[in-house]
């Protein structure tokens, strides 16, 4: 079992199915490898200002440097991945993720990581990891709100944050989490809810996986009986099938299906009204598409909820998909590891959006 620095507390008062913080123990400390993307975390601008400013200027290095006390909870040793802005994210700098923690993992060279990341896509590449490291080690992705030189910067805070669960042995089979604003979120569920507050991460539909004490411990929410996740095979190269995200609207035609489907689309994720609906024109073209072996997911523009099966849609009669509780830009990514990896037959498809219920 690992060790690490952590401030014991007792149970959260009234907190059902809380696991409440382990004392502090000896030995040596965890190793964490913390893989540096970018992002406003990273960014630097007139200490008065927050909002503009250049992403990725700052280093992982330097990064972990500037937060007092790391060396205290874990080994930490930081490489460069990019440094874009996540609103720059992409395949290739996912598929250098995806390798580098799995082989640090298979080499035993950590024993959790720490991804720094802007705040646009973290949800993105955190479902997609999920979906593609293998084992139980701790993956954390990291954000800010705030670039590192504002006077009221929250990415120190979030970075200790996040090298605190890395290091913590609790953390491991909880699949990638997010860690940010004293907030533990699991990857399947957090998204991002407001265009600038430092309180914009937030999971809709199950709400955290735990929570970080400000006293410095650390509370994990007891997991269901079953959890599971389901991994798939990163497909060779750097590069995953084009999927698009179709939104859907009052007065919505067939154009933005007809384009998808011109530019090479393998899948077309539906941002549809409701559960998951759309206009009749929107639908047939839909269908069309589904016809052709376009594979043909719904999911919601609702914040919230499930998208259901063959209620106003008939999904059955179609060959479409329903994402569940999946938002459309996660729908996506599942969407494309799915036709990276073969699957074709619309029931097939269907269990792996319902893999985790």
């Amino acid at each position: 079992m690992l060790s690490v620095p952590l401030v014991a507390f007792a149970l959260w008062s009234g907190g059902i199915g809380v696991q409440a913080a382990e004392p502090a123990t000896t030995g040596s400390l965890p190793r964490i490898l913390v893989l540096a993307t970018g992002g406003t975390i990273a960014g630097q601008a007139d200490p008065r200002a927050t909002g503009a400013y250049k992403s990725g200027q700052i280093t992982g290095d330097q990064l972990v440097q500037s937060v007092p006390g790391l060396d205290k909870l874990a080994k930490l040793n930081a490489e460069q991945i990019s440094s874009i802005g996540s609103q720059d994210m992409n395949d290739k700098v996912w598929f250098a993720l995806a390798r580098r923690i799995q082989d640090a993992f298979d080499k035993n060279e950590a024993d959790g990581i720490v991804i720094t990341h802007g705040t646009d896509t973290l949800e993105e590449t955190a479902f997609f990891l999920d979906n593609v490291v293998r084992g139980d080690k701790p993956v954390v992705i990291v954000g800010s709100m705030r670039p590192a030189t504002a006077v009221s910067a929250d990415g120190p805070g979030n970075l200790y944050e996040a090298v605190q669960v890395a290091a913590d042995p609790r953390a491991r089979g909880r699949g990638v989490m997010a860690v940010l604003n004293d907030k533990i979120q699991g990857a399947r569920s957090v998204t991002k809810t407001n265009t600038t507050s430092i309180e914009t991460f937030n999971s809709p539909n199950d709400g955290p996986i735990g929570y970080v004490d400000t006293a410095g411990g650390i509370r994990f929410m007891a997991q269901a009986p079953g959890f599971k996740r389901t991994t798939y095979q990163l497909p060779p190269g750097e590069q995953l099938p084009r999927v698009e995200i179709v939104y859907s609207h009052a007065n919505m035609d067939a154009v933005p299906i007809e384009d998808a489907i011109s530019h090479g689309a393998k899948g077309i994720v539906l941002a549809g009204v409701g559960d998951g609906n759309s206009s009749k024109q929107a639908l047939d073209a839909l269908e069309q598409a589904a016809k052709k072996g376009i594979m043909i997911v719904r999911s919601t523009r609702v914040r919230s909820g499930f998208v259901t099966r063959n209620v106003e849609v008939d999904d059955d009669k179609n060959g479409f998909v329903v994402s569940e509780d999946l938002n459309p830009q996660k729908a996506r990514v599942l969407t494309q590891l799915l036709i990276a990896s073969g699957v074709t037959a619309p029931a097939e498809l269907q269990r792996a959006f319902t893999a985790t219920w």
